[in-house]
């Protein structure tokens, strides 16, 4: 098997807290989105532009773009049916939930823009340059890391991998201050909402997992390594790689029995999440998963042994030594007045 999946058996495991239980993070505030919109743009329905191209500028004066997508407002069905293969119980129950309009990258982050972040914000000494951008400067980014970052699979427009949630999230408020706008993770909802895109069936595609080579990188075509983001097809929003390549962080901490409260609604509004828990969610599968793991209602979370290559004493906040299956992607709210 996979030397990732393998290590779930080898590795020792050691649970070292970074903390107690914690309260989710409220930071689904709207945002002005009408400064990065070229004026060209085509608009949506609801009078908001469908994409827009964000470019960020480093302390040298490097530019790294990406592009963003609007998921329109809706309600659909979360979760799966008993009847679905490979489902697991906490995917259940099923139940409708209902989101506002929100934005999402088309690619899950890659390392050409996440080596920017971490220059600007590591903990170390600063050079003049850096020191010039003060905004940017006061936020604490990660130690540096320990070992090759990754972990021998290439940078550039790969995914950038190994990261914990706490070091997704500083990288999306870093993002905020680089360019004014409020970026975050999606949350558990947005994420299977965007995966889905307007689908019921168990992906994008359809019910037929032999398909999956066309749109995901997974156990059986990656080579056992990620792969430059959008090289396969994307689904029907225009986002790649929402099956595949690397488990994504969302914003939501992970609950087992999660769904039982949503499902009393009818339906969910915007729905976040337990308020407490230990670890979050991840979603999409990657490149080391079977294709049951890459449905779009199949559900990852933070295990014991994720940490436990990490040689430090405590266990590193930041980084996952050797994890080089999660990575993220970013979201961005609409500002309330934006959308009919």
């Amino acid at each position: 098997m996979q030397r990732f999946r393998n290590f779930r058996i080898f590795a020792t495991i050691i649970v070292v807290a970074t903390g107690v239980l914690c309260s989710a993070e409220t930071f689904l505030s709207p945002v002005d989105i009408s400064a990065s919109v070229s004026a060209g743009n085509v608009t949506s329905a609801s009078g908001l532009p469908k994409k827009y191209t964000e470019t960020v500028t480093g302390v040298s004066g490097d530019k790294i773009s990406f592009n963003m997508v609007l998921i329109p407002r809706g309600e659909f069905t979360m979760g799966s049916s008993d009847k679905e293969a490979g489902r697991k119980d906490n995917e259940g129950p099923q139940h409708k939930v209902r989101l506002e309009p929100f934005y999402l990258c088309t690619t899950e982050t890659t390392y050409e823009l996440f080596w920017m972040y971490y220059e600007e914000t590591v903990q170390r000494d600063r050079d003049e340059a850096r020191k010039k951008v003060e905004d940017v400067d006061a936020i604490t980014g990660p130690t540096p890391i320990y070992g090759d970052p990754t972990m021998g699979m290439g940078g550039g427009t790969k995914p950038a991998i190994g990261a914990t949630w706490h070091n997704a999230m500083t990288f999306c408020r870093w993002l905020s201050k680089k360019t004014g706008k409020k970026y975050r993770l999606p949350t558990e909802a947005e994420w299977e909402y965007a995966a889905r895109a307007g689908t019921e069936t168990a992906y994008f595609f359809g019910n037929d997992p032999k398909q999956l080579a066309d749109y995901a990188w997974f156990e059986d075509n990656s080579d056992q390594a990620t792969h430059e983001v959008a090289r396969k097809k994307p689904n029907p929003w225009g986002l790649y790689d929402m099956h595949g390549n690397v488990l994504e962080w969302v914003h939501d901490f992970y609950g087992p029995t999660a769904y039982e409260a949503p499902a009393k609604q009818s339906p969910a509004l915007n729905p976040q999440g337990p308020k407490q828990g230990k670890v979050h969610v991840a979603r999409g599968g990657s490149w080391e998963s079977p294709a049951e793991e890459l449905r779009c209602a199949a559900r990852a979370f933070e295990e014991d042994y994720w940490r436990s290559m990490d040689p430090q004493v405590p266990k590193s906040k930041w980084w996952l030594p050797q994890m080089g299956f999660i990575g993220f992607r970013v979201a961005q709210s609409v500002e309330p007045g934006k959308s009919k």
